[in-house]
């Protein structure tokens, strides 16, 4: 689960961070020496920045300017001269119509946001919430989607939820959920989200039980005397445990099993 945060992370970092150019150097072998550099250094410093938040992750974790910065200096040391400094110059997003506040603002926008955060009682919630405020406010010159990130799994793990991926495949969903955020139609981005959240929790049952790890009904079915069919069926009537993520029901062989019983019982019927 985590290779799979630290993978789709890293390749979340696209059109909507900003990154200052280097005119003149394109094309060439310096150029390219740099990427790979660059490339290698955000994947370090993003499975270092994965195992602090993790150390760090408690019930009622006070976020604020001291954090936030600690968490941008772990994702951009050895990339920018000065990693944990709020910008001192505008940015903008790319392909975003949304403009960042100019920097004699930000300290005040984060205020606001660190005041509001202990107001918010469910912990996915609070997560939406300073995952969107920290890319509306767009505090650092780069690095802002790889530390906003790490910033709403701190904020799920000190809850006691897992980490969420967010998959480098959806990106064009997860970009067009924050365009609609940042103009206050927040229900495309806290649906993505959520389902993220659902994905985790499955990715998290797989790993620490496997029998009662949730499986699509499909691969459920196989090798049993059950169809897909069937057991959607069953699900739907509420004689088998399942839930529904996104299009699909899943289930576990640990309820399966205790389905079989209860036929074998005699006390449920087919």
């Amino acid at each position: 689960m985590i290779d799979a945060f630290l993978g789709h992370s890293s390749g979340l970092v696209t059109e909507r961070d900003t990154k200052p150019t280097e005119a003149g150097l394109e094309g060439t072998m310096l150029a390219l020496e740099r990427a790979y550099l660059r490339e290698h250094l955000e994947a370090t410093n993003n499975a270092g920045g994965f195992d602090w938040i993790w150390k760090t992750a408690r019930p009622r974790l006070r976020f604020d300017h001291v954090l936030l910065r600690k968490l941008h200096e772990l994702v951009t040391r050895g990339i920018l001269e000065d990693p944990g400094r709020y910008r001192r110059q505008q940015v903008w997003i790319g392909g975003s119509a949304h403009v960042p506040p100019v920097p004699r603002e930000v300290p005040g926008r984060l205020d606001e946001m660190f005041q509001e955060l202990p107001r918010i009682r469910d912990p996915v919630v609070r997560s939406i919430y300073l995952h969107h405020r920290l890319v509306f406010v767009h505090p650092f010159l780069d690095g802002n989607g790889r530390t906003t990130r790490l910033a709403a799994n701190l904020c799920l793990l000190s809850a006691g939820y897992p980490p969420i991926v967010l998959r480098v495949e959806d990106r064009r969903r997860y970009y067009a959920g924050l365009e609609e955020a940042d103009f206050g139609r927040y229900k495309p981005f806290a649906t993505f989200v959520l389902r993220a959240v659902d994905e985790g929790l499955v990715l998290f049952l797989s790993a620490v039980q496997t029998e009662r790890a949730l499986l699509p009904l499909k691969e459920l079915a196989r090798g049993t005397s059950y169809s897909q069919e069937y057991l959607s069926l069953r699900v739907r009537q509420g004689v088998l445990e399942g839930v529904r993520i996104g299009r699909t029901w899943y289930s576990s062989k640990h309820a399966l099993a205790e389905y079989a019983r209860s036929i074998r019982s005699g006390s449920r019927t087919r």
